[in-house]
């Protein structure tokens, strides 16, 4: 079903389908898309105001936040503050990087350890 009545599974779905695959260093499989404008006003939303005006975490969670699947299971947006950390946390170093390097080639010479602090 499309549009404004499409169940959550169903935009996973789409989402997934519409999505990129990167390999990370641990083999795992990351599909992923860009964000779109209604997935960032709902990342600040879940950040919170503090957290969302926090460039370092802010960057960290759009790349987790853009993840859809992982190794085929698909990956629900994150709703809270608990859930971006436990996505990030999920991913690990390995996951962020790849997901880094797939949407913006150019940054994978980022180092993650000044983006931790």
């Amino acid at each position: 079903m499309e549009g404004q009545f499409a169940t959550p599974s169903s935009r996973l779905i789409a989402a997934a389908e519409g999505a990129m695959e990167v390999a990370d260093r641990r083999g795992r499989r990351l599909s992923l898309r860009r964000l779109g404008a209604l997935d960032k006003l709902r990342l600040f939303k879940a950040a919170g105001p503090v957290l969302a005006q926090n460039p370092p975490w802010l960057g960290m969670a759009l790349l987790a936040c853009s993840v859809v699947a992982l190794d085929d299971v698909p990956v629900p947006a994150p709703a809270s503050e608990g859930q971006i950390e436990a996505l990030v946390q999920l991913l690990g170093d390995d996951g962020i990087a790849a997901v880094a390097e797939a949407l913006d080639p150019g940054a994978a010479s980022v180092d993650l350890d000044v983006a931790k602090n």
